[in-house]
């Protein structure tokens, strides 16, 4: 098959080229909507969303979460509606772009020779969206039935953090009555045969350290500078990370979720090359696991900054503070369910902490199981990375396997949860 050299007009929707699965089309269309940060098209993405919710015959109700930020929910009734629903999350934002490091432009969906399709969002996570919609879609034509109902939410800001998104929307009486009892959300590719499923992320901790000092002229040995204490400070951080890479590589059972990453990210201070500076700061990006005592670690880093001088204080720029982990138990009604139905379909599942942080943490912190799944194997992880793409082959597997989880998920029998929500 010859490269695939549409234009960004081109290939969208039903308009397929040649031989092209309609799914994969409707897929390169979606990529070609810019919703990259920092002016996500939002709009854009709104547009295609009613229109796909109209072919789908299902309601959509929009939640304007915050200015700008709205939410929108596709939602699928089930036979049995005062049952615990299923709720199919995902994003519509992508991360900025660096055109000159890609192939081809980033949002184009370009699909080459071997059927890779590369765009913005192709693995994080637009693929995911168009699989829960062609998923159910196949199934409404079929004309399935479900006991229980099934929610398609599409989130703004998911790649910003999340606040003026997710983190907003689970405190509203909106998402309350959606009696949501289970959710999906987006993981990551796996490069092997197997596939990675998330059951928890680390918490981001996000911290500036100030080093106040003494000033004075570049030219002496002035005593108690800032840049001392910073020096103190910056060792006690990285050498921390030290020890925590290398229980990551000694390690044959630990992956990257179940170790501290620390990431030095800003140093500011200073006003010219001959005065000392009277404060520098330091920025750095933690991400630390479930199994962490946060307090205990936090009382570590106060005293590596009491270790570095008089008056050395830090402040948060984030902190998040929930270790709440879904349940992997074979005995969960949810976890038995989801791995019954992959082995049913011979899939190999690699339960992790997420490495990094998703909308999955603030749908468990309003003790909603979540799992983070991605039906993406032998492909690698090129989320926020260049050149991201995923293989059509593989995005097609993926709707199958909604195909197969949904209506699993949904006949999930009523177990004590659902009698309790009744009462």
């Amino acid at each position: 098959m010859l490269p695939d050299k549409d234009g960004p007009g081109a290939g969208g929707g039903y308009g397929s080229a040649q031989g092209e699965d309609p799914s994969v089309s409707l897929f390169r269309e979606y990529l070609r909507l810019r919703t990259v940060h920092p002016e996500p098209d939002y709009n854009a993405a709104l547009k295609f969303l009613d229109r796909i919710a109209e072919e789908l015959k299902l309601p959509m109700r929009k939640i304007e979460v915050c200015p700008g930020r709205v939410v929108s929910i596709m939602t699928w009734e089930g036979m049995k509606p005062t049952l615990k629903s299923v709720l199919l999350n995902s994003h519509t934002d992508v991360v900025p772009v660096f055109q000159e490091h890609w192939k081809y432009d980033a949002f184009s969906a370009f699909k080459d020779a071997e059927g890779n399709i590369y765009a913005r969002g192709s693995q994080d996570m637009k693929c995911v969206t168009i699989q829960y919609i062609q998923a159910i879609r196949r199934l409404k034509a079929a004309g399935q039935r479900l006991m229980r109902t099934v929610h398609l939410m599409f989130v703004p800001d998911e790649e910003v953090g999340g606040h003026k998104g997710m983190e907003t929307f689970v405190k509203h009486p909106e998402f309350q009555q959606l009696n949501i009892g289970f959710a999906l959300d987006e993981g990551l590719a796996n490069p092997g045969e197997a596939f990675t499923v998330f059951y928890g992320e680390r918490n981001p901790w996000w911290i500036t350290v100030h080093c106040p000092g003494s000033p004075g002229h570049g030219s002496r040995f002035v005593e108690n500078t800032a840049a001392e204490k910073l020096r103190q400070v910056i060792n006690s951080f990285l050498d921390f990370r030290e020890k925590e890479k290398h229980r990551l590589n000694t390690s044959e059972c630990f992956t990257l979720g179940d170790v501290t990453t620390i990431n030095m990210t800003m140093v500011k201070g200073g006003v010219a090359y001959n005065v000392i500076p009277a404060e520098m700061d330091v920025s750095f990006d933690l991400r630390i696991p479930p199994t962490v005592n946060l307090q205990d670690f936090e009382r570590q880093i106060k005293q590596w900054c009491k270790e570095a001088g008089d008056d050395v204080t830090y402040e948060f720029a984030q902190k998040h503070m929930n270790q709440n982990i879904t349940s992997t138990e074979d005995s969960d009604p949810w976890w038995g369910t989801f791995k019954a139905a992959c082995q049913a379909m011979n899939m190999t599942l690699e339960k992790e902490i997420f490495p990094a942080a998703t909308d999955s943490r603030f749908i468990r912190a309003v003790g909603i199981p979540a799992i983070g799944f991605s039906p993406m194997n032998r492909t690698p992880i090129l989320l926020h990375d260049h050149n991201e793409y995923l293989n059509e082959q593989v995005f097609l597997r993926g709707i199958s396997v909604y195909e197969r989880l949904i209506p699993a998920l949904t006949s999930v029998p009523a177990f004590v949860e659902d009698s309790l929500e009744k009462c």
